[in-house]
């Protein structure tokens, strides 16, 4: 299958966008994702009093008089943005408005006006699009009179709100609901128009240590600078979710904050960005781990991976920088050995070597990908599964248990992302995890599950009768 272009890749991250797009943007610390929150419904965004918590483009779907949109939270705008980080993240605060269909502008009600509002607002009038201005952080009588010194600024209609309280938003959003555009394709409760549309998208959480490639190899797959990338470990705090689409199926790719052993961490919002990332697993289908190359497998590398495995997840390693690696005549064969053995307990999950800085590798991971993803939904028969069952245990029957033999009735598919296997069996507390073991692996083997996790569940056959008689 030859992979797709990045010009390829761009072009079908657009055409995924089937609602319009509210963006929301402002100085820093203006309650742009106090904002994002209470729209959406959910503490999404990180909120902290620290000016510049949101660097990266934060998306989610939200929902307002029964019309859906897209709403996009932002970092925040600024005239003078110093260092290569803050000017990165002023280019993606640019990239949200050249994408949004409408614009919120966020001033800060309990500071006042300031000399930069007026530099956006005239930047904001030359983009053409329906702007709305709302003084933020009116909560009380007095700060309510703080409106009336934006109308300086020659707007002529300004929205009082609290985003933290909830006060005035109702007008703000139903007048936003009044200007979406009607021609955005397919928006909520419309019929799909083709077969492929009804997809179920495929969540995949990139995560891993801080400052291993996260978010280049996220930018690598979407052929854009989705998310903020910087030399400074722990740059991406949100966990971003974007959807697009790859080799023909939906993706929403999960971009997550750097993982440290909570010990190690003492900065509250990265804390709060762990327990984010943490989530982001427990959200994802898949998961691609990034392992530095250079550095190799560390202890914590096996902890989140571990963490993934007991929640039943698709799993895909990514040895990033391998460029460098070969380099110092790196070997993939002893890598590999060397993973696994640091790694015993993931012999299901394969190992792709890429660079996500110049795109080596990545097309071939994500084939893998697919083909990982694939073993993770699928579904075989009942009788495919007592066909199998039946050569596993003839190849090697189970241990004898105080002298009796253990016997197996039958199997079947009981559930898939992971696949799980319910086998009835005379009795389930005597086979040994030794053997557990054994049967997960031949049932990976000869059923097509290979790369995927699989889950297995012993039943006393009299469990099933007593089920029976009840029904």
């Amino acid at each position: 299958m030859q992979a797709p272009s990045t010009a390829r890749l761009t072009a079908r991250h657009k055409r995924t966008r089937k609602l319009p797009l509210v963006a929301i943007v402002g100085r820093p610390n203006v309650g742009k994702s106090t904002l994002f929150n209470r729209l959406v419904g959910e503490r999404k965004a990180i909120v902290d009093d620290l000016p510049g918590v949101t660097r990266d483009r934060n998306y989610a779907e939200a929902q307002w008089a029964g019309r859906s949109y897209q709403l996009v939270d932002t970092g925040g705008m600024e005239s003078d943005s110093g260092g290569k980080l803050e000017q990165t993240v002023q280019a993606q605060s640019r990239l949200a408005l050249m994408e949004a269909d409408i614009i919120v502008f966020l001033f800060d009600g309990k500071s006042g006006l300031n000399p930069l509002d007026r530099e956006a607002v005239d930047e904001l009038r030359r983009t053409n699009k329906p702007v709305f201005f709302a003084v933020n952080k009116l909560d009380s009588q007095r700060r309510g009179d703080n409106l009336y010194e934006f109308f300086a600024l020659g707007i002529d209609r300004l929205y009082s709100i609290s985003a933290e309280h909830g006060l005035g938003i109702a007008n703000l959003m139903d007048d936003i609901v009044g200007r979406l555009p009607d021609d955005v394709p397919r928006g909520a409760g419309a019929a799909p128009e083709d077969p492929e549309e009804v997809l179920e998208p495929l969540r995949v959480a990139v995560v891993g240590r801080p400052n291993v490639g996260k978010s280049t190899l996220i930018n690598r797959l979407l052929g854009f600078e989705r998310s903020v990338v910087d030399s400074k470990a722990g740059t991406t705090r949100d966990s971003l979710e974007t959807p697009f689409e790859i080799m023909g199926q939906p993706w929403i790719v999960i971009d997550t904050a750097g993982i440290r052993r909570k010990a190690r961490i003492d900065d509250r919002i990265e804390r709060f960005s762990v327990n984010r990332a943490l989530r982001a697993v427990d959200r994802g289908d898949l998961i691609i781990h990034v392992i530095d190359g250079p550095e190799g497998v560390t202890d914590q590398d096996a902890q989140i991976l571990s963490y993934a495995i007991q929640r039943g997840k698709a799993l895909l390693l990514a040895i990033n920088k391998w460029d460098l690696v070969a380099k110092n005549d790196g070997d993939t064969e002893k890598y590999r050995d060397e993973v696994n053995y640091r790694l015993s307990f993931l012999e299901f999950a394969p190992i792709a070597f890429i660079s996500a800085a110049t795109g080596q590798g990545v097309h071939k991971m994500l084939q893998t990908a697919m083909r990982v993803i694939q073993a993770y939904r699928r579904k075989v028969s009942t009788s495919t599964v007592n066909q199998a069952l039946q050569k596993i245990v003839r190849a090697h029957a189970a241990p004898l248990s105080q002298g009796r033999a253990v016997k197996f009735y039958y199997g079947t598919q009981t559930g898939t992302r992971p696949p799980t296997f319910t086998l009835f069996v005379n009795r389930p507390g005597a086979v040994h995890e030794s053997y557990q073991r054994y049967l997960v692996h031949q049932l990976r083997e000869n059923l097509g599950f290979e790369n995927a996790p699989i889950r297995l569940h012993l039943r006393a056959r009299r469990e099933e009768r007593k089920t029976q008689r009840r029904s």
